[in-house]
């Protein structure tokens, strides 16, 4: 049999100096093995990693722009503020819009209302669906839970300042 110089990977000199000493012919499938097992290993590794950054900067993009511009968000709607606000008006008797805006809730664009009553301190929000005009859901918020929302709407606009 003969000998073939080769640097083997499976001794301290070859790896570290790169140096190349004779292996015999019978052992060059082995280290073949191991040193491809070693590369596979280490490409899976740089794989999987890139690939947790790309989906890291994903959801970082995403987040980012989940506030769309009120002009982008008036082109998704095919229902009108007005239409809109008839049906929620229609959901609260007596009531009179105190604001209103267009806004994404949970992945679905909606109209929402905040509408007060008479004889109440009490809100009723109401959001309508932007694209089928129909009632998402209805709300009654106490003047505690207004001032709680208020609160947290403050501190996302600082956040995104």
């Amino acid at each position: 049999m003969g000998r073939f110089v080769m640097g083997c990977r499976q001794c301290s000199a070859c790896f570290k100096d790169q140096r190349q000493h004779q292996v015999p012919a019978s052992k060059i499938k082995d280290i073949i093995k191991t040193n491809t097992n070693y590369t596979m290993k280490s490409d899976l590794q740089n794989i999987a990693l890139t690939l947790m950054l790309f989906v890291s900067l994903a959801l970082i993009t995403s987040c980012a722009s989940s506030k769309e511009s009120p002009e982008a968000l008036k082109a998704q709607a095919k229902i009108t503020q007005a239409q809109a606000e008839k049906t929620a008006l229609a959901k609260v008797p007596h009531g009179k819009t105190k604001s209103s805006e267009l806004e994404k809730e949970h992945g679905m664009l909606v109209w929402s209302f905040d509408i007060s009553m008479p004889k109440t301190k009490n809100i009723t929000e109401v959001q309508v669906d932007a694209v089928t005009g129909k009632v998402v859901s209805t709300e009654i918020e106490t003047p505690e839970q207004q001032a709680k929302e208020a609160e947290e709407d403050k501190e996302e606009a600082t956040k995104k300042n």
